[in-house]
């Protein structure tokens, strides 16, 4: 019997497509318990954002949006009306000038000569100026700096708000940064137990449930690197509005410790500082000098003014002149209305000068407890818990590599562990924008 001969290469290529192909119907039809024949593929932890091409710190970025955000330029420039007033208040009455001609001879132009303007035709040409009694002219002019220096303060207590939402954003910038570096760092350990959880179940340690369980958790920690990255993207957009958007390029980031700095100070001298510091107390002071400078005015313009005027007349070949004065008599409106009202006024100023003492005050002390408030938090964070969450963590995760922890226990202390330092960062976000705020409330970037 002849027996045909088939070629050794295609022989062993017929040998490798039955090796490959059968496993594959086989484990298609009914998937063994075994380990895969490939190891399981790696989520790539993406690099760390890059930093911008500019870095900002906190005093930066205070500068920049004091310098050109919109809404502070358009507050400052009410200060520059108000300047613009100060002209207006201080000028003096324009002079009037008259001429009139009477008896012309326009529907007998016959008669027009020189003759008839010099003996029949009259003309007369005159000037009169208005005498301003009481120093009206003083008083608009010392109201109208004493509304400049009032609207001076007030848009001093803008860029003191702007300071503190600048601020605010900052650390939320930070806040979000430190949450993303920390959501890279347990993706990246978590990825370590992976593979180490890989290996035990191909060993035989582990059962496939166990695997699939850590293999799937791993999905939680890139949810939260993702969740990290939107948070710190939308926080320096915010950021960006208050700096102004053209300020900054788009890929800008914030430079500066994310940490815990101790404020050590005492209420009663923040107070102080306060009343002595707040452009919205300072405004409110100044309100009552501007109530009494109107009071002022208005009594200024009760008193009636003298109009003076002298007239050049020719009529008839006669040349003659004539002067006199003229003004009410102040029987019945001694601008009494005014007066009282602004009298009022003056006793209005007086109360929100008390009200905004009142403001500052409860500021302070509101700020002065939230601070005090959240350090007792950081500090408990910081005398121990951050450290045995991180303890607990990587104890179970020892016992458990080792087949001497559940994986329940395991997973229950990673999510302790996360939990724990994501509260921490929080809680010291929450700390710093106290201060922030406490700054605010003192009116000073440099507490006593």
């Amino acid at each position: 019997m002849h027996v045909k001969r088939v070629p050794f290469a295609m022989l062993a290529s017929l040998l490798c497509f039955s090796a490959v192909a059968l496993p594959w119907r086989t484990r298609a039809q009914n998937p063994p318990p075994q380990p895969p024949a490939a190891p399981a593929t790696k989520i790539q932890a993406p690099a760390s954002p890059s930093h911008g091409t500019i870095r900002l710190t906190l005093d930066e970025a205070i500068q920049l949006a004091l310098t050109h955000n919109h809404n502070l330029k358009a507050a400052q420039t009410t200060i520059q009306q108000n300047q613009a007033q100060e002209i207006t208040a201080k000028l003096r009455p324009n002079p009037v000038f008259s001429a009139d001609t009477q008896f012309l001879p326009i529907f007998d132009p016959d008669e027009f000569s020189e003759s008839y303007i010099e003996n029949t035709a009259q003309f007369d040409v005159g000037i009169s100026y208005l005498f301003e009694r009481g120093g009206k002219r003083q008083h608009r002019l010392h109201a109208a700096k004493d509304q400049t220096a009032m609207t001076t303060s007030q848009v001093a207590d803008n860029g003191r708000t702007l300071t503190f939402t600048v601020a605010q954003q900052f650390i939320n910038v930070q806040l979000a940064e430190s949450t993303l570096d920390l959501a890279i760092e347990d993706r990246k350990s978590f990825q370590n137990t992976v593979d180490i959880s890989q290996a035990r179940y191909q060993a035989g340690d582990i059962s496939e449930v166990d695997f699939l369980k850590i293999k799937l958790q791993l999905l939680q920690f890139q949810s939260d690197v993702s969740q990290a990255q939107l948070s710190k993207v939308q926080a320096l957009v915010a950021l960006r509005q208050f700096l102004g958007y053209k300020t900054v390029p788009e890929d800008f980031d914030v430079s500066g410790d994310f940490d815990y700095i101790p404020v050590k100070v005492q209420l009663e001298d923040l107070q102080a500082q306060a009343l002595e510091n707040r452009p919205d107390f300072r405004a409110a002071l100044q309100g009552v000098t501007l109530a009494k400078s109107q009071y002022e005015l208005a009594k200024a313009n009760g008193k009636r003014d003298v109009t003076g005027f002298f007239n050049y007349t020719h009529v008839g070949a006669v040349n003659t002149a004539d002067m006199g004065l003229n003004f009410q008599l102040p029987i019945f409106d001694r601008n009494q209305g005014e007066i009282a009202r602004t009298n009022y006024a003056i006793n209005q100023a007086q109360e929100l000068e008390l009200a905004a003492n009142d403001q500052v005050l409860s500021d302070v002390l509101t700020a002065y407890e939230a601070m005090r408030d959240n350090d007792q938090v950081v500090s408990l964070y910081r005398a121990g818990y951050l450290d045995a969450a991180r303890q607990s963590r990587d104890i179970t995760e020892y016992s458990y590599k080792r087949g001497a922890a559940s994986l329940l226990d395991f997973l229950d202390a990673e999510r302790s562990y996360r939990a724990t330092e994501l509260a921490y960062r929080q809680s010291l976000a929450a700390y710093l924008t106290a201060v922030e705020q406490l700054r605010e409330a003192v009116g000073v970037r440099n507490l006593p």
